[in-house]
């Protein structure tokens, strides 16, 4: 298929419902009649006709793949896997959080320095703030600390910023995802983008690493903050990152 036709069938405005990831490995699993299954395998640039089986099936959460679709093909009997990430949104500026971790574990993968390290617990709470009057009495915003730690942050960030969105988006290993499916979903209607996970990389890491103007961080369109929330528990103190699926189908 040419890749103007590729680029049409990219985005598609859906009948179907998506209530969750099991539908979307239903629709895999029955390709020979599902119409927008079949645009999906065109679009990981497989020819229909020369499918044999498929067979999808749910990956563990502690990946980035939430799905992979075991397909073979036909004569050769040669089988390849495409591991899928699914965003089912509901809302055109919600947010999707797509990692969080303890910063210990970040200072694992990333070889944090430990200035930087005692900088983010900071940020998180898992150090108090030293600072009078704070905004927020159990942690501090970026832009509340002194110029040379929000200078550490930003250098840091912005030096490690492919292999950490690499790491958040794509993740590693043989479950690494090499694809996200956005479905958008409305009383009125539905929709669905699928892009391999390099144009996903790229497209989020446009702009720079930046404090925004509510003390969080910015790395591309990435938004790096305090998870917050769990009814004031330990792990109200991780770090979290995300962002806006629905902004691929632009």
């Amino acid at each position: 298929m040419k890749k103007k036709n590729l680029q049409v069938i990219g985005s598609y405005t859906a009948k179907s419902g998506f209530e969750n990831e099991t539908i979307i490995i239903d629709k895999f699993n029955n390709w020979k009649t599902d119409k927008e299954a079949k645009k999906w395998l065109i679009i990981m640039g497989y020819v229909i006709d020369k499918i044999d089986s498929i067979k999808a099936v749910k990956v563990s959460n502690k990946y980035k793949t939430d799905i992979q679709v075991q397909i073979t093909i036909y004569m050769k009997k040669t089988i390849s896997a495409e591991n899928l990430s699914i965003k089912l949104v509901s809302h055109s500026t919600g947010f999707n959080q797509i990692d969080k971790r303890w910063i210990k574990k970040y200072a694992e993968m990333w070889s944090i320095p430990k200035d930087v390290v005692k900088i983010l617990k900071l940020f998180t709470g898992e150090i108090s703030p030293n600072k009078k009057n704070p905004r927020d009495n159990r942690r501090m915003f970026f832009d509340e600390m002194k110029k040379e730690q929000q200078n550490k942050v930003l250098d840091f960030f912005s030096k490690n910023k492919f292999l950490i969105i690499s790491d958040i988006l794509k993740g590693r290993g043989k479950f690494s995802a090499g694809w996200m499916l956005v479905i958008s979903k409305s009383k009125r209607k539905n929709k669905w983008v699928l892009k391999s996970i390099n144009h996903v990389m790229n497209f989020f890491a446009e702009d720079s690493v930046k404090i925004t103007s509510r003390g969080n961080l910015k790395i591309g369109r990435i938004t790096m903050q305090r998870k917050g929330g769990d009814a004031g528990r330990k792990t109200a103190k991780m770090l979290q990152f995300k962002i806006n699926p629905v902004k691929l189908f632009d």
